[in-house]
């Protein structure tokens, strides 16, 4: 059996950053408010009290306190709160980029998949997000209506891979 814990976490505020115009001064201004700059594209970014994790060229997903988030983007974007739409799920152990290849069409395998990189990327049919805390954890950000299928089609996998 490949070494991979499959565990959903509790739910947490999740929130979608978008920008529509002007994204040099949103960057400015929520570098000024928050200390650090916007991650890049596949990238995140911030602490354990707010990470944005960037998985499209205008899009952020946030996790944590995203109050001072709306007035940042003021007239050139949106701050969408989707924390009940989504579950995360985690997968750690040596084995979760081996059970990622299951069902899915992104090399999980590549070493610059690395700790902080982001890719949305379908899985067993399902659009997935993923964001590579270290080397052993990976969390994976699954539609609430397909998540329980999702774990499954992962649980079973797990039992018939061998590393």
């Amino acid at each position: 059996m490949t070494d991979v814990t499959i565990t959903a976490l509790p739910p947490a505020p999740l929130h979608v950053f978008e920008i529509w115009g002007n994204p040099a001064a949103v960057a400015k201004r929520f570098k000024e408010a928050c200390g650090f700059e916007l991650p890049n594209m596949g990238r995140s970014g911030g602490s354990d009290a707010l990470r944005l994790i960037r998985f499209e060229p205008t899009v952020w997903l946030v996790e944590g306190g995203a109050s001072t988030l709306a007035d940042i983007l003021a007239d050139d974007g949106a701050l969408t709160a989707i924390g009940g739409g989504i579950v995360r799920v985690r997968l750690s152990g040596s084995g979760w980029r081996t059970l990622l290849l299951e069902g899915g069409v992104f090399d999980a395998e590549n070493p610059n998949f690395a700790s902080g990189c982001s890719v949305a990327t379908i899985i067993d049919h399902v659009n997935v997000r993923l964001h590579v805390v270290d080397e052993t954890t990976c969390v994976a950000y699954v539609p609430l209506s397909y998540s329980q299928g999702l774990m499954h089609f992962w649980e079973q996998a797990a039992l018939n891979l061998a590393i």
